[in-house]
């Protein structure tokens, strides 16, 4: 069985879109208290799409297990799941990609 690492997820409006702090404390969306980051992430994605339209709100993923035993190595607590990212082109003027420039 793998070692449990608390992780929270929690979100809100921001009083801006330059800081992270919340517009309305009482109205702060605590999503859920996971296992792990693989689930803590899930949750943390699907509660961000929900509210894509609304710039000023974030959802953040909080490590609580490295809060509750900061002593731990940083080989335990690494985590594999990453973000998959989309592959980088180079776009020129109206989105277009942009040419590559010949040599003479």
């Amino acid at each position: 069985m793998a070692k449990q690492l608390l992780h929270l997820v929690f979100g809100g409006e921001l009083k801006s879109l330059d800081s992270v702090e919340l517009k309305d404390l009482s109205k702060a969306h605590f999503v859920g208290l996971y296992p792990n980051y693989a689930k803590a992430r899930d949750a943390w994605k699907a509660a961000a799409q929900a509210t894509v339209d609304n710039a000023h709100m974030r959802y953040f993923v909080v490590h609580l297990h490295r809060l509750l035993d900061p002593d731990q190595s940083a080989s335990e607590a690494a985590t594999p799941v990453k973000a998959k990212a989309a592959p980088a082109k180079a776009a020129g003027r109206g989105g277009k990609p942009a040419k590559s420039a010949k040599r003479k």
